[in-house]
């Protein structure tokens, strides 16, 4: 906004120099042709009665050529009004001609106060008539020089404009934007796992009204999450016990299969229950971040699948300390590994550390994914085999949650189809 406003008084003060430019030279044209065709018209008319001047003395001079020298430099304005006023009072002349030269108090009659060296212009200009049957008079006149004067006139008077007028608009500019950057950095710090302190109240009524507006709003985002929280816990406990009580009661059914079926089908909806409000509470969660070793964690969850008869091979490497969330990331590495399991019968893990960031790559055999599923898959309760059949696919959770656990450790996951055949989903941590 400065910048701007900068440049716009610059502007101004730009065509208000011309507009002064021009005045002046109308001005200077004015005062140096009036008076020089008043002299020239009363000498012409004195020396047609034979009271004439002389060529070597007065303010206007007959002499038998042209007295302006070859090269000096001509102004076609005062050239043209002179030859304008001479017709206009009735003589009409041949030649009109001017040349601009130093100031030369030696060569022509000046007045006693155009000597003060304070005062007197520093150019002047000769101006030289050919009447058609009284030959050549001249007369001069002070000339201004185009120098620096104007120039520097501009810019002093830019600098005022800009004192009086750009600095108070800092000023204010910086009041107002001052707070504004300080809600900025607040809006992308926020995170409503951690209070905060609210934002100073400053600057102009509109900026510190919207300033109180956001810490409102962020006591309200606390409140609602804190309520959700409650709520999930309370959803959490009223669905474990009738299913805890289910479990039970099941085991009172004789038929050992239709028995083994109620549990796995009790066992499906505990896990989709923890599913869902593990994905609900992704951004507060109740663990903390602790030191942990990748290779152990993930080697940890590959065992678990191996315990349970699955085909998964794990590359181990040396020790890899990462700041996580434990729990979590188990879960997401374990989600992978199990579509891995179930799509392409059997998961290749390995782990593949940079200085930058570190790659924990799943891999199977299955039939891949179309290319413009490889995102779609990742939206919540989306499946790409549409039969809710279980022994096909959960709920569509999976993926989901493991993005979300992993984009809140800073990370992220990718899906893409294998040149040899199969999917790799790769997790990608910061280091």
């Amino acid at each position: 906004m400065a910048l701007l406003l900068a440049i716009a008084l610059f502007v101004a003060q730009a065509i208000s120099f011309t507009l002064l430019l021009g005045e002046r030279r109308s001005l200077i044209l004015e005062q140096v042709t009036g008076p020089a065709v008043a002299r020239l018209n009363d000498a012409i008319e004195r020396s047609a009665m034979g009271r004439g001047p002389g060529a070597d003395r007065g303010r206007v001079r007959r002499v038998p050529g042209n007295p302006v020298e070859a090269g000096l430099p001509r102004v076609a304005a005062v050239e043209s009004t002179v030859r304008e006023g001479m017709k206009e009072l009735g003589h009409p002349v041949r030649q009109v001609v001017t040349g601009v030269r130093p100031f030369n108090t030696s060569d022509f009659d000046w007045p006693r106060r155009r000597f003060d060296r304070n005062r007197h212009p520093v150019d002047e200009i000769l101006i030289a008539v050919e009447t058609p049957k009284l030959g050549w008079f001249v007369t001069r006149a002070g000339w201004p020089r185009e120098g620096l004067f104007l120039v520097w006139r501009l810019f002093f008077q830019t600098l005022i404009l800009y004192g009086v007028i750009l600095l108070p608009v800092l000023w204010i500019g910086r009041r107002i934007s001052r707070p504004l950057r300080d809600l900025t950095r607040a809006a992308e710090r926020f995170d409503p796992r951690v209070p905060g302190e609210p934002i100073p109240e400053q600057g102009p009524l509109d900026v510190s009204g919207l300033i109180a507006a956001f810490n409102a709003l962020r006591l309200r985002i606390g409140a609602m999450l804190e309520e959700k929280d409650r709520m999930l816990g309370a959803i959490g406990h009223d669905l474990r016990t009738p299913l805890a009580a289910l479990r039970v009661r099941i085991e009172s059914v004789e038929d050992e299969q239709d028995r083994l079926r109620m549990a796995d089908t009790i066992a499906e909806m505990n896990k989709t229950l923890e599913d869902i409000l593990s994905l609900a509470r992704m951004g507060r969660p109740s663990e903390a971040e602790t030191d942990v070793d990748l290779n152990a964690l993930v080697d940890a969850v590959v065992a678990d699948f191996h315990d349970l008869g699955q085909d998964v091979s794990f590359e181990e490497t040396g020790r890899l300390r990462l700041k996580l969330r434990p729990s979590l990331m188990r879960r997401a590495v374990r989600n992978l590994i199990e579509n891995a399991v179930k799509y392409g019968h059997a998961a290749d893990v390995r782990i593949d550390a940079r200085p930058g960031h570190v790659a924990i790559i799943v891999a199977d055999q299955g039939p891949g994914i179309a290319e413009d599923q490889l995102e779609t898959v990742f939206d919540p309760f989306t499946r790409l085999e549409t039969s809710r059949n279980r022994d096909t696919g959960g709920v569509g959770l999976g993926l989901a949650l493991a993005r979300s656990i992993v984009r809140e450790a800073g990370g992220d996951i990718r899906l893409t189809n294998r040149p040899e055949g199969g999917l790799a989903a790769t997790i990608t941590l910061p280091r």
